[in-house]
Parts: C-alpha cells; sequence; structure tokens
C-alpha cells in the first residue's frame, strides 16, 4: 500500500505519498500545498540508488551484522577502559527522527556514559536557537503556523533564500510586501523587488548593524509600541543605549545600507497590522550570531510583533528534523524535552524515565566543532560514532576536520550512501533510508508529524534504531526500547513537564489525523499552535530586551585576502550534496562548484565568466568555475557548499564559534582569487589503517 508521509529533505516537511516501488507523489499538506520542488520530486530515486551500502564494512571489508557490532563493541570497551568515558564520542543529525535523536543522547549517557556528544544541527540552527531561548524563555523556530504567513502585509526575510532552499514556502508570501537582507541578489531577493519590496544589501557580517541601524530609527520615528514594551517586555532601555549609537546614516557607513531604506522598511512595518521579521542562516551563522539574531528580535519587540495575531517573530528552521532534533537530547548540554542536562530537577526526572542514578549522568559536553577539534588532544575523544551527519564536508575548516578524523583510533559511520565521512569510516554500518522506517519528525513551525514505512530496506540493512540497541546491548545495556512507537512513548515520558513537552502526542492521535503542536501536555490537549500569545515562557512572562552591540567579523579582508567569501544553498542540492549529488536530474542542472564574481572583481584577478579559479583563505583553496554576477557587491563572492573534495566551500570558512552557541563563522571568510586549472572530479578513497576484524 502506499504510504502517507514526509519529504526526507528540508523543515517545512512537505506532505508526500511514497508507493511501494519508491515512486513519489506530492499530496496535499498545508506548508506545501500539493507542491513539491526538485529535490523532493526526485527523493525516490535514491531509494534504489546504486551506489546503496548494503553490507557493514570493517576496513573496507564486508563482514556480518554480528561481526561488526562485536568489533565495535570490544573497540569501545577498550578504549573506554584505557582512557575514560569520554574517550568516545558520538555525532548526530538535524535529519534523525525524533525517536532517532533521543535514543542516540540515551546512548550516549547511559551505554557509553560519555559527555561528548553533539550534532550537525550546531552549524545550523544553535545562534537562533539561543537568541530565541533568551528572549523568549522557549526556543521554537516558528511560534506559530506557516499559513499564518499568508496574510501577512510585511514580511522581512534577514538572511533567507527561501526561494531555493524551501521553495514551497514562497506560495505563503505572495501578498506580503517583501524585504530581503542578503548581500546577493538570490531569486527570493528577485521577488522582493519585483513585488514592490525591498533587498537590503549588506556588507557581510554586519547584518546585526543593520538590525541597530532600524531600531534607531523605529524609535526616533514614534514607531515603538509604547503599551506592547510596557506590558509585555523588560530591557528596552539598556538595549536601547547601545542603539542609540546606531543612527542610520552612521549604520550606512558600516554595512553599507542606505539609511533611506532602513527607515522606509521600518515605516512599512509600523504602517502594517500584519507583519513579520524571520531570521535564516545568513543572519545565524557567525561568530557573533547570537547577537545577530537578538538584535533582530529586539526591533521585532519594539514595533509589537512577537504573540501578537496575525504577526511575530521566528528563525526558518532549515534540516528536516532541526526542530525536534535539538529537543531531544543529541544537543552537548541538552536533555529530552529542551532540559538543561546541568539542571537537577530535569537530571532527576530523566534519570528516572531512564532507570538510573542521576549522579550517573554525565554533564555538559563539547560543542560540535569543540569536540572535534580536540580528537588527537589529551583528554579528547578516541573513537567516534557518526549518525546522520557528513561532517567531512559539513564542518569549517574542513582540511583540518579530515585531519582529526583520521586521528581517532576508532571511526564508525551509519549512513546509507557512502559520503565523504563514511570512505574514511573504519566501520561503516549501512542503514534505511526515510521511505523505509517509521517515526516522527518536528517541523519548522513545532507540528509533529509521522513518518510511515513504504517499503522494506534491502536485505542486509538496519535502521538506525536497530544499530543503537544493538551496540547498546554489545556494551551491557540491553534494556533500550527497541521500536519506534516504544521509544516515542519514552520520549513523552522523558519530556513530561518540560519546555518541549510531547507527553500528550501519541502515534495513535496523530495517525488519526490530529494537528499536534508542543507543547502538548495531556492526552486531551489541543496543542500548541501558536506560542507567547499571552505570556512568553519566562517566569513573570514578559520577554526580554538584550543589549548587543556591533563586532567586526573574525576576519576582515587586507591585502593578502582582499575579499569576503560567503557560503549558501541553491535550488537543486541540500546540505552536503551527498544525496542530491547521486540524482541525476539535479546533478545535470548544477553539475560543479562555481564562485560568484561581480564582473570588475573577476576583471581584476585575471577571471572571466567561465573560467575555473582558485578561491583560497588562510586555511584552504577551493577550485570553482566563475559565473560573473553583476549584482553582486563588488568585495563578496559567493560559493555553495553542497560539493566536497576540491570542491568544498568548507575548506575555506573560519572555525570561529559564536561564546553562547558554538555556532562557527560560515558566512564570513578573507579570501583572494587566482585563475587556475579545472579540479580533479574523481571520486578519491581514503584508505586508513585496516583494523583487525573479529574471528
Amino acid at each position: 500500500m502506499p504510504a502517507d508521509t514526509h519529504c526526507p529533505y528540508c523543515a517545512l516537511q512537505c506532505g508526500m505519498t511514497v508507493g511501494v516501488d519508491g515512486e513519489v507523489a506530492p499530496r496535499e499538506f498545508p506548508t506545501n500545498r500539493g507542491g513539491l520542488c526538485q529535490k523532493g520530486w526526485t527523493a525516490g530515486s535514491l531509494l534504489s540508488h546504486p551506489d546503496r551500502l548494503t553490507t557493514p564494512l570493517v576496513g573496507g571489508r564486508p563482514v556480518t551484522w554480528e561481526h561488526a557490532l562485536s568489533f565495535v563493541g570490544s573497540r569501545l570497551r577498550d578504549l573506554q577502559a584505557a582512557h575514560g568515558p569520554d574517550a568516545v564520542a558520538v555525532f548526530g543529525g538535524g535529519g534523525l527522527t525524533n525517536e532517532k535523536a533521543y535514543l542516540l543522547g540515551r546512548f550516549a549517557r547511559v551505554a557509553l556514559r560519555t559527555s561528548q556528544i553533539d550534532y550537525n544541527g550546531r552549524f545550523c540552527m544553535s545562534s537562533a536557537a539561543a537568541a530565541g531561548n533568551r528572549a523568549f524563555g522557549l526556543d521554537r523556530g516558528l511560534p506559530f503556523p506557516v499559513t499564518d504567513l499568508d496574510d501577512a502585509d510585511v514580511v522581512v526575510l534577514a538572511g533567507a533564500n527561501v526561494a531555493e532552499t524551501m521553495p514551497p514556502l514562497m506560495g505563503h508570501l505572495g501578498s506580503a510586501r517583501l524585504v530581503v537582507v542578503d548581500p546577493r541578489r538570490t531569486p527570493t531577493a528577485e521577488c522582493a523587488v519585483a513585488s514592490g519590496g525591498l533587498h537590503l544589501q549588506p556588507v557581510p557580517g554586519t547584518d546585526l548593524v543593520l538590525a541597530l541601524g532600524m531600531l534607531h530609527a523605529a524609535v526616533v520615528s514614534g514607531a515603538v509600541d509604547v503599551g506592547y514594551l510596557s506590558s509585555r517586555t523588560t530591557g528596552f532601555d539598556d538595549a536601547w543605549r547601545l542603539a542609540a549609537q546606531w543612527w542610520p546614516e552612521r549604520a550606512e557607513r558600516v554595512c553599507g545600507v542606505a539609511a533611506a531604506d532602513m527607515r522606509t522598511v521600518v515605516s512599512w512595518l509600523a504602517g502594517s497590522s500584519r507583519r513579520y521579521v524571520l531570521t535564516a542562516r545568513g543572519a545565524e551563522q557567525h561568530a557573533h550570531g547570537v547577537d545577530t539574531v537578538t538584535a533582530w528580535i529586539n526591533l521585532s519587540l519594539a514595533l509589537g510583533l512577537p504573540g501578537t495575531p496575525g504577526s511575530g517573530f521566528g528563525t526558518i528552521t532549515g534540516q528536516g528534523n532541526g526542530q525536534g532534533g535539538r529537543e531531544h537530547g543529541q544537543k552537548a548540554d541538552q536533555l529530552p524535552g529542551y532540559r538543561r542536562i546541568d539542571d537537577p530537577r530535569a537530571r532527576a526526572h530523566v534519570a528516572r524515565v531512564w532507570g538510573v542514578d542521576p549522579a550517573a549522568l554525565p554533564g555538559p559536553g563539547r560543542s560540535a566543532v569543540e569536540l572535534i577539534d580536540a580528537i588527537g588532544a589529551p583528554g579528547g575523544p578516541r573513537a567516534m560514532l557518526v549518525f546522520g551527519s557528513n561532517l567531512r564536508v559539513s564542518a569549517p575548516d574542513s582540511a583540518r576536520v579530515a585531519a582529526r578524523l583520521d586521528a581517532l583510533d576508532l571511526l564508525v559511520v551509519a549512513d546509507f550512501l557512502p559520503g565523504e565521512t563514511a570512505r574514511r569510516a573504519d566501520v561503516v554500518l549501512p542503514v534505511a533510508q526515510w521511505a523505509e522506517e517509521e517515526g516522527t519528525l518536528t517541523n519548522l513551525e513545532g507540528r509533529v508529524l509521522r513518518r510511515r514505512r513504504a517499503l522494506d530496506p534491502p536485505p542486509g540493512v538496519r535502521t538506525d534504531l536497530e544499530v543503537i540497541t544493538g551496540l547498546a546491548a554489545e556494551l551491557g545495556h540491553g534494556g533500550f526500547p527497541a521500536t519506534p512507537r516504544a521509544v516515542f512513548d519514552e520520549l513523552r515520558a522523558a519530556s513530561a513537564g518540560a519546555p518541549a513537552d510531547y507527553s500528550g502526542i501519541t502515534y495513535d492521535r496523530l495517525d488519526a489525523g490530529e494537528v499536534l503542536h508542543w507543547p502538548c501536555p495531556s492526552a486531551d490537549h489541543p496543542g500548541t499552535p501558536r506560542l507567547f500569545l499571552d505570556r512568553f515562557a519566562h517566569p513573570d512572562g514578559r520577554a526580554r530586551f538584550v543589549p548587543v552591540d556591533h563586532v567586526p567579523a573574525a576576519e576582515l579582508p587586507d591585502d593578502p585576502y582582499p575579499l569576503r567569501a560567503t557560503t549558501g544553498r541553491v535550488l537543486v542540492h541540500y546540505q552536503s550534496g551527498a544525496q542530491t549529488r547521486r540524482v541525476g536530474e539535479l546533478t545535470a542542472i548544477a553539475p560543479e562548484s562555481f564562485v560568484e564574481i561581480h564582473p570588475d572583481t573577476a576583471a581584476r584577478a585575471g577571471l572571466a565568466d567561465g573560467a575555473w579559479a582558485l578561491v583560497e583563505s588562510r586555511r584552504g583553496g577551493v577550485r570553482a568555475r566563475v559565473r560573473c554576477v553583476a549584482t553582486l557587491r563588488p568585495d563578496t563572492v559567493f560559493l555553495p557548499f553542497h560539493f566536497g573534495d576540491e570542491q568544498a566551500a568548507n575548506l575555506l570558512t573560519n572555525p570561529v564559534l559564536d561564546p553562547v552557541s558554538g555556532m562557527p563563522e560560515f558566512k564570513v571568510a578573507a579570501v583572494r582569487l587566482l585563475p587556475a586549472g579545472a579540479p580533479d572530479t574523481s571520486q578519491r578513497r581514503h584508505s586508513r589503517p585496516t583494523p583487525a576484524v573479529p574471528a
């Protein structure tokens, strides 16, 4: 029977039906309304792809599952006996189902007793989450349904190119005057200009200054909602003391956006009754990303948007389960339900559900980049288990990432295709794909959705849950729940009473068609599609203004490296490209990396449109084909981050971290341009020493 499920890619979680042969058809669902983007339409082709992993590999050689799990369990025990529990690290992903994210966190903290667990959502939503928690007391990407945007008068998209990253979302923005903040004239920015909106084109790394200039304009023009500030917020005066220094003309000199445009956008927001400010990776992926998002929140609070019916502030979650993936325990400082791991009451509650002593639970671990950097250092991990992440391509300064992975005594990767990280692994464990498993995901608006199995995985392939429970049993912990429904029921108990409370959500309610957004604290609770209508989640019910000020990017252009490089996505590819680069229809459209350059900048570098360029930073170089783009800032170049090997954009990026969120500085790196030859696009295999295979 065909199964009604959801697209495996972005956090819109578009509705689709998958047939017994893997064919995909769109279905009516609020986020996509019967449409799909090119990635969704072609998702089924990966289910039977010839590169599909179907046999466990140890040292590149096929072995049985029993041998693979026994080998991994033995090596983990030996390494922990010699170096302590934190000698083993776990790295998860924002595409894992809620059940897998939850069980992975339990596995790390109970079976391995390690604090060293984090996930690739650290590279995606961590700055937005930290800013939301700080301002509102709670992080949910969109605290309102996507369909609320349908009637918007004005929408500001700060660092969001949704026309390419999640095209069906554009269908909800058709009636709005759009303001797009982006250094590039993206398709989303083109839509904004064509519909009478604005494209604001700041210098990369200066979005915070732009938001401060707009807050200044709001205050001076009398656009601030004084009654809202008095009744629903606290801390405005402290935030204003810093923003008062950033009158629009001064902000213009730093960010490059005209002061008149700042005032125009503020007047549009202030003069409309239905208005939204939404941020995404362009504002967040900085070493000051938390403060940048906070600056946009401060502007939104000053205008009275958050928690007001018909208006709001939100952050656009990227990965398929980017919301649920960060709620249930695979993040270094969290336990299920968005509980803090250093909160004694949270530890006691979760320990009761898990049947362990709270004192036995480890404390907070290292964030993703810190975790990778610690490999090979005293006290750092000696082994790493990776589920649902291709960090060889997705992490910053990827040449260093490769060196750190090679310094491990044991790298284990669970995946369904041989991506760049799996190719470096000592042990590869083949796992099921999205259409071959059951579970739940939480989309960008906090709605919990059912993933339903449409077909069985190939012979020899296990689900991630089966792998986790099998490894736990090898380590002497055989009591883990084994089925998706059983795992979800335990997740419900672990999240009860927490900020992200799923305790009232059940498979039966979801299968009956109920629309349930968390928090949902009881079986008769209808869920919470709109947060903050009466109060924010801080104890006093008020939102917090947080004072923020401009800090320059960690790396500025200079004589040797005179340009700013920024990274992003293109329509047909997703994340590290490990999946979409294997879809012929998609690679025919975007077969290789490219670098967008202003024509004058290209000419100064001796480059022509279509030529190959070497883009170099202090960390490495990328070979990419030149695209001359007259609308690009002359001081900026752009590369997509979906490609590997010599075309990996993260060879350039700066691993310096936001001090609050641990987010790396993906969006600004000082670079130079040189003519170059074509890259070596062959699938180079990396050879690691072959470990002993158990007899």
